[in-house]
């Protein structure tokens, strides 16, 4: 009689999930200097077999473009021999940046005489689910790996030979130095019932983290019974402020807009204030024109657009919610800060809003009243990114209010624990 092992029974997204259990509990013991050498082989891997990561994600290219995927998220999607080393760069980035397992929170020595540490541990098995976007694949690798915990990856189908590449590219690094190579996982099957066992593997994933659209996220928190870091769409305001400096208004709309539309820190809505409605506009509207943005405007800007180039179109109630990930803007007039601070408490989805003023009350009163994971003052909505904020490679944007908010770095993936250090203690 043939005696099956408890595996055998398993479905292959719940044996992925106990091996990285597994190796999750190899890797929460391990100095900086084995990870950062794992670290350093996946980078030269990546750069090492760039071919083979190129050619599997022209087949999703190609596949993309059949099915008429929008050109912004091809580009999300594609990957160039020169990206492919761009993210090598970024993994050996995140190798110069501090462990922070093991770091002291707080401490102290409690009246008698117990020692008392928090310390910072891995968060254990970390799911990532995320969109057409294979450079999360090597990122979220990066980051668990250095923090010490294993990952299991969920993209979308549309990267499936992508990411199915550079999966195997980083195992094969990883288990050459020397760390379990099942700390990072591809989720087994390309169907949404794999996506639905995965949120519901409680007890084998200690937390899950979606990256994409507002209709993955959602999904995700509603669905999981596993825990969830909530990422954000990227609903951005820029607030012109009746103080402001025209210039550099024009500069830091453009900038928050057009600089990189596909993103979530792009600028979707712009707010004008109407003192200066009359004079900004047309230089907006037209700077506008010549990124390429077409303006979803409401009735006042529409009276400031006559004789513009640029093209503008009626805002319909949708535009206001829409983050559009395109050469689209949303635009109105605002009456004052403070019904600037109202459309956007109604709107944002809680990413990232600017204001361009002079004025330090105004500046000081937006920053109060705004309650987003960044604000940011006489600056680009496109500096909400780890590594603008020093922190390295990011694992994504939460846009929660536990545990991590904002750009999401090393600190972001691990816990705390207490050790208790006595002498015999005992409580009375």
């Amino acid at each position: 009689m043939t005696t099956l092992s408890p595996y055998d029974s398993m479905s292959p997204v719940t044996r992925a999930a106990y091996r990285a259990k597994a190796a999750a509990a190899d890797l929460a013991p391990l100095p900086r200097a084995v990870k950062d050498d794992a670290l350093l082989a996946i980078a030269d891997a990546l750069e090492v077999r760039t071919s083979e990561i190129v050619e599997a994600n022209a087949q999703d290219v190609a596949k993309a473009r059949e099915a008429g995927t929008s050109e912004a998220i091809v580009d999300r999607l594609t990957l160039t021999p020169e990206r492919v080393r761009a993210i090598a760069s970024d993994v050996r980035d995140v190798v110069s940046l501090p462990d922070p397992v093991g770091e002291v929170v707080r401490g102290s020595t409690l009246p008698n005489g117990i020692d008392l540490r928090q310390v910072r541990v891995p968060l254990g098995v970390v799911g990532i689910i995320y969109e057409a976007r294979p450079n999360v694949t090597v990122d979220a690798a990066a980051l668990c790996l250095k923090s010490g915990n294993a990952v299991l990856l969920r993209g979308s189908a549309s990267a499936y030979e992508s990411n199915t590449a550079l999966v195997r590219v980083i195992r094969d690094a990883v288990g050459g130095a020397g760390l379990p190579a099942d700390a990072v996982q591809l989720v087994p099957g390309e169907s949404r019932d794999s996506v639905r066992e995965l949120m519901r593997a409680r007890g084998l994933v200690d937390v899950l983290i979606p990256r994409g659209g507002a209709s993955l996220i959602r999904t995700v928190v509603n669905e999981s019974t596993v825990p969830v870091i909530e990422t954000g769409t990227g609903n951005c305001h820029v607030y012109v402020d009746a103080q402001a400096d025209l210039d550099m208004a024009v500069d830091i709309l453009i900038n928050s807009k057009a600089h990189r539309v596909s993103v979530c820190n792009a600028a979707e809505t712009l707010l004008v204030h109407q003192d200066i409605a009359a004079e900004f506009l047309p230089r907006a509207l037209d700077a506008l024109a010549d990124a390429g943005v077409t303006v979803h405007a409401d009735e006042r800007v529409m009276a400031h657009a006559k004789g513009s180039r640029a093209t503008v179109v009626e805002a319909t109630p949708e535009d206001w919610e829409t983050e559009y990930l395109s050469h689209d803007i949303a635009a109105a007039v605002v009456d004052s800060l403070d019904r600037a601070v109202e459309h956007i408490r109604l709107w944002t989805s809680g990413h990232t809003e600017a204001i361009v003023t002079t004025s330090q009350q105004a500046a000081r009163r937006f920053t109060q009243l705004v309650d987003s994971t960044t604000v940011a003052v006489n600056a680009s909505t496109r500096f909400t990114d780890g590594g603008q904020f020093g922190f390295g490679a990011e694992i994504g944007i939460s846009t929660q209010k536990l545990h991590a908010r904002g750009p999401m770095g090393l600190p972001e993936l691990t816990s705390t624990k207490y050790i208790v250090t006595g002498d015999g203690h005992v409580r009375r």
